[in-house]
């Protein structure tokens, strides 16, 4: 989903998304109030969107001491929630197909970052291990990117 999208399902929540001039982080979301950083460009802020609603859905508290480790796994499972919006299974596949060949042009059909989306590959590894499967795709993550589609009968 592009920036716009998100600013409307984050207002369908009942939540309102401002820009700031934000020092330490890129986005920041308390009670219903989303901060997106203002110097930012239109892909960095839906990404970090992305993130902050995947805040709202899935945490519950002040998690900003990433020492404690409930505070981490709320951290990582909002990330989870971003890069399943933004790209999931679904969209590697759709990026095969529309003949995306590099990280870049992934990212550009994808319309995230190239940061995001690496960050989201690595994650994705770590759930899902070498390989997954998607309906009749394979999608693999070791030792690099890759999807086959896979022909019954062969």
């Amino acid at each position: 989903m592009n920036y716009e999208e998100l600013l409307i399902e984050a207002d369908k929540n009942g939540l309102i998304t401002k820009e700031k001039n934000l020092k330490a982080n890129d986005g920041r979301i308390k009670g219903n109030l989303i901060a997106i950083k203002k110097n930012m460009s239109e892909l960095k802020k839906a990404c970090v969107l992305a993130e902050e609603l995947g805040h709202y859905y899935t945490s519950t508290g002040n998690i900003m001491d990433l020492i404690d480790t409930k505070n981490r796994k709320q951290e990582y499972r909002a990330r989870i929630w971003a890069y399943d919006k933004q790209i999931g299974l679904q969209g590697i596949v759709k990026s095969f197909n529309a003949r995306c060949i590099s990280i870049n042009d992934m990212a550009e059909y994808l319309n995230v970052t190239e940061d995001f989306l690496i960050e989201a590959l690595e994650c994705y590894r770590h759930k899902y291990g070498m390989a997954t499967k998607l309906d009749n795709y394979v999608i693999g993550f070791e030792p690099t990117l890759y999807v086959m589609e896979l022909f019954e009968g062969i």
